[in-house]
């Protein structure tokens, strides 16, 4: 009877408008119609990472509350809401499939992102920008003949996956560090049509409480 009432009560997402990691699980929640509670981290301030240290000792967004426990890494969330919320599947029944979503979400969450998140480029300083690019590039002309090999629609065939949920924030990285896009063909035309999809558009960084009022849509 505890665990139902727990599950009952809606998540609560500690995140911040421009994380890409947080964007993920926004995303995430959005295609699967899970309704949420949001609180602020920003990560800017000091203050608010002290503050959110007993949510997640690392002091990084995503957190969630979920179910009775706290969950700290955005793929964590992901597969976890996949596994016991109803809805869109966020990975494939097949197994060869499925490893294919797990292998570009990997190579994004594991292989470039955390390479240009905000604690890193603020240790960076004035190089943060060619720091980022070189990173950013160096993993999308790994992804890129990867995507071509599994693509249809979207990243694995015509089904929106978890991958397409790692891809979207990390372009929008890209496109924030001024990466050339068009080396990218199969990147970006994945890219361009996820973002049509309501619940990226949702998801967004520029329609969230948090957003600065000039980078709101």
């Amino acid at each position: 009877m505890h665990l139902s009432l727990v599950s009952l009560a809606k998540p609560v997402l500690h995140g911040y408008f421009r994380s890409s990691c947080s964007w993920r699980v926004r995303i995430a929640f959005a295609l699967k119609g899970i309704e949420y509670d949001q609180v602020t981290v920003n990560l800017i301030k000091d203050g608010g990472q002290q503050e959110f240290q007993s949510v997640n000792p690392m002091q990084q967004v995503p957190a969630v509350e979920i179910d009775g426990i706290t969950l700290c890494q955005s793929l964590a969330v992901i597969q976890y809401v996949d596994e016991t919320r109803p809805g869109a599947k966020l990975l494939p029944a097949d197994p060869k499939k499925r490893a294919q979503v797990r292998m570009i979400s990997d190579l994004i969450a594991s292989g470039i992102q955390p390479l240009q998140n905000l604690y890193v480029i603020q240790k960076i300083g004035a190089d943060k920008v060619q720091w980022s690019q070189h990173f950013i590039d160096r993993g999308f002309k790994a992804l890129e003949p990867i995507l071509k090999q599994t693509a249809g629609k979207y990243c694995v065939g015509d089904e929106i996956s978890m991958a397409d949920i790692c891809l979207v924030p990390q372009v929008y990285n890209a496109e924030r560090f001024k990466v050339n896009m068009d080396q990218y063909p199969t990147i970006k035309r994945l890219n361009q049509t996820l973002l049509e999809i309501e619940a990226f558009k949702v998801s967004h960084p520029s329609n969230q409480p948090d957003t600065p009022a000039d980078m709101s849509a």
